[in-house]
């Protein structure tokens, strides 16, 4: 039972001592693509756009049954040349709507630009977990965020849904450990020169 609780995705985001570090990422609603723009040059890589199966916690959560063709976007998000954040977004195919040809036109442009600056999006609740081996994301998420080891940890990770009329995608962003010092050079920067971080 435990363990059946450590693979679900959770509403709520309860401290533990893997977590603590990120909560302030995981739980920020605002524009992820923002706040890494504050932090470093932001450019954003394509891993794979097009028709492909979501995961079977995917399927559950968008309500279609599993096995069946969805549209498919994944991107690393660079802060500075270090990819800090690997984002899985899926969309159905049907009910049909304008979300399929803007998202097939973003190209090396962040999903994040699109949602928080046209009108009409919601942003529903957040879900958290720690994905680890068992999870069909963290294999391309380790990939994608390159990261090496033979004994590879937990990653953390959240989930949303965007809506825009009839349709909604879902959004997965899975966080590098080397998010958490993406401040640290404007911080450093900033006590320096006696300015305020904030």
């Amino acid at each position: 039972m435990r363990s059946g609780h450590h693979q679900r995705w959770h509403s709520r985001l309860l401290r533990t001592a893997g977590n603590v570090p990120f909560k302030s990422w995981l739980r920020d609603r605002g524009s992820l693509t923002a706040r890494i723009q504050a932090r470093g040059r932001f450019t954003v890589r394509v891993l794979r756009q097009g028709l492909g199966i979501p995961t079977a916690d995917e399927a559950r959560a968008l309500g279609i049954a599993p096995g069946t063709l969805a549209w498919v976007r994944e991107v690393a998000l660079l802060a500075d040349d270090q990819v800090v954040v690997f984002a899985h977004t899926v969309l159905p195919r049907r009910p049909r709507g304008p979300l399929l040809l803007w998202l097939a036109r973003l190209g090396n442009h962040s999903l994040g630009a699109l949602l928080f600056s046209q009108a009409g999006f919601t942003r529903g609740a957040m879900q958290f977990r720690a994905l680890d081996q068992r999870h069909a994301l963290f294999a391309p998420a380790r990939r994608a965020l390159q990261l090496a080891g033979p004994a590879p940890a937990p990653l953390w990770a959240r989930r949303s849904y965007f809506g825009f009329g009839v349709q909604a995608v879902l959004v997965t962003e899975v966080f590098a450990p080397r998010v958490l010092h993406l401040g640290d050079a404007g911080e450093n920067g900033a006590r320096k020169t006696g300015c305020d971080p904030n």
